[in-house]
């Protein structure tokens, strides 16, 4: 079995077109997304062109495909959240159809699948403890133990800091698949994962980012020039996006987490 592990795709209806349109010379047999997959520029839109490939996708939800159900059904968001991330889950959930809540609310948390000589292969969106847990390619190694030790899978893969990396626990492989929409890197451009019998590999696909960013302009999210510039045309770096959160995963773990 060959998988293709689509992460954190945030609405990036550009970036999904150019990876599949890859995958078409891939020729995956399953495509795994990773969880937060609406929150962005075109929400509906993304998840339509995921719903068109039928059985050959499986999905997990992420953290912020849990806070859209949420605004979507009117309960209170966190208060911990930023006004404008708050701004965002309420637009995004104003773009979606009953039909496709209720496909984001009903998805697992967690998939399982084997793949010959790289044995099974847990997927989840940030740990498998929690969907919002942070870990990063510097994070202490006592720490990743933790955050790691009930794990009876081969391999993990992941997502939620938006950077590629992998990261080891006694003989557990951690991979990071990055993200499809709102990469941290040394380029803009689409990052993914792909795991066969042939061992992994981390990817990068290039797409029209000029065209991706007009789109993004005129399609009514709240932030949209800042992501145009900031998401595509331009990204922060893995080493500016590793120090902010590797901030926020200490701060987390030093009040008890």
């Amino acid at each position: 079995m060959k998988i293709a592990a689509l992460y954190d795709i945030h609405g990036n209806l550009p970036a999904l077109h150019a990876l599949l349109e890859e995958l078409k010379e891939v020729q995956p047999d399953l495509i795994v997304v990773g969880g937060d997959i609406v929150s962005g520029p075109m929400p509906a839109q993304t998840l339509q062109r995921l719903f068109q490939l039928g059985d050959q996708v499986r999905s997990i939800r992420g953290n912020a495909d849990r806070e859209v159900v949420m605004a979507f059904d009117g309960q209170p968001l966190s208060p911990a959240l930023p006004e404008e991330v708050r701004e965002v889950m309420q637009w995004t959930a104003g773009q979606l159809t009953r039909s496709q809540r209720d496909f984001l609310a009903a998805l697992p948390e967690q998939l399982v699948f084997q793949v010959e000589r790289l044995g099974r292969i847990m997927f989840c969106h940030a740990t498998v403890r929690s969907d919002e847990e942070i870990f990063t390619s510097i994070t202490p190694q006592e720490r990743l133990n933790v955050i790691f030790s009930q794990v009876e899978q081969e391999i993990v893969v992941c997502g939620h800091t938006h950077m590629q990396f992998e990261r080891r626990v006694g003989d557990l492989r951690i991979l990071n698949a990055g993200s499809v929409g709102m990469p941290y890197a040394d380029r803009p451009g689409a990052y993914w994962l792909l795991l066969g019998p042939q061992g992994y590999e981390f990817r990068w696909t290039a797409y029209d980012g000029e065209a991706a960013a007009h789109a993004i302009r005129a399609s009514g999210y709240p932030q949209a020039r800042e992501f145009a510039e900031e998401n595509v045309l331009k990204v922060p770096t893995a080493a500016q996006a590793t120090e902010i959160f590797e901030r926020m995963a200490q701060e987390h773990w030093s009040q008890g987490g």
